[in-house]
């Protein structure tokens, strides 16, 4: 009976192994927008539906950081639905207290721009599967504006 179970689940994790699946890339972090409190990041997600029919996104979950250190981190409920058999673009908006960017002034210092480790899982409803969820991250480097960009 133990090697009938086992022989089970070597078949069925083959055929979930061979199940097309969303695919996703971040493709852009920039500075959208900047005030005396906050500095406004947006990262761009592409997602990549080979189902014909839309998904579900249940949430996208985020985490920037710089130095070691979060700077940033959230969770976007229930944002939409991926378009079948498409590309669906979906903007991440970040806001970063300049307090924390004060914190890690060290390495803005060096070269006015900061070195980045963006996380973003995305988590779609698959039918049959349930939850999946689709981690994607990037590192990086970005420019800060200067105080002639602020003002």
């Amino acid at each position: 009976m133990a090697q009938l179970l086992e022989k089970a689940k070597e078949v069925f994790a083959d055929k979930i192994a061979g199940v097309k699946k969303p695919e996703a890339d971040l493709t852009d972090l920039t500075i959208k927008n900047v005030n005396r409190d906050t500095a406004t990041f947006h990262s761009m997600l592409e997602v990549r539906n080979p189902y014909s029919h839309s998904i579900p996104i249940c949430e996208i979950s985020f985490t920037l950081k710089s130095a070691g250190r979060e700077i940033a981190s959230g969770t976007i409920p229930d944002p939409g639905s991926l378009k079948g058999d498409d590309i669906t673009k979906l903007e991440v908006p970040l806001k970063v207290p300049y307090s924390i960017l004060i914190s890690i002034m060290k390495d803005v210092g060096r070269d006015w721009d900061i070195d980045y480790d963006m996380c973003i899982k995305l988590t779609v409803d698959l039918p049959i599967f349930g939850n999946f969820t689709i981690p994607v991250s990037q590192q990086g480097e970005i420019k800060l504006p200067t105080l002639s960009d602020i003002f």
